[in-house]
């Protein structure tokens, strides 16, 4: 199972992830769409499991996770980040933090976004605590 710790911003995409059955950790750093997209293409067939903050303009990344078939967790960015008290806010010490609370199953998830439907212009959540 690969685990991901996203810190999502309109213009680039911190990541920090680890595969279990392998052991392997990395970060990457999407600053473009097409990058990201083209990284979470190539994890098909791998379970995966993705936790980001609640954020605005990323129904792009809803649908895309949803097409995949990832499990996709929302957390709440304020418990996020008080868990995590420190002066200067960096993109890649965030991913690393969403990805410790995932897999210390910690995260504190607001929801599990569905994928919008055509019509839909907002977004939809499945409440947490399943």
């Amino acid at each position: 199972m690969m685990i991901i710790g996203c810190d999502f911003n309109p213009s680039v995409q911190q990541i920090a992830y680890v595969d279990q059955e392998t052991g392997e950790y990395g970060e990457r750093r999407f600053s473009h769409r097409g990058e990201a997209v083209a990284f979470y293409r190539s994890l098909a067939g791998k379970a995966v499991r993705i936790g980001v903050e609640a954020t605005g303009n990323d129904r792009w990344f809803r649908k895309l996770m949803s097409e995949l078939g990832y499990e996709l967790l929302v957390g709440d960015a304020s418990v996020i980040h008080a868990s995590a008290p420190r002066e200067h806010r960096m993109d890649k010490r965030d991913a690393r933090h969403i990805l410790r609370l995932r897999m210390e199953n910690r995260f504190p998830a607001i929801g599990s976004p569905r994928r919008p439907t055509r019509n839909s212009g907002s977004c939809c959540y499945i409440a947490a605590g399943w």
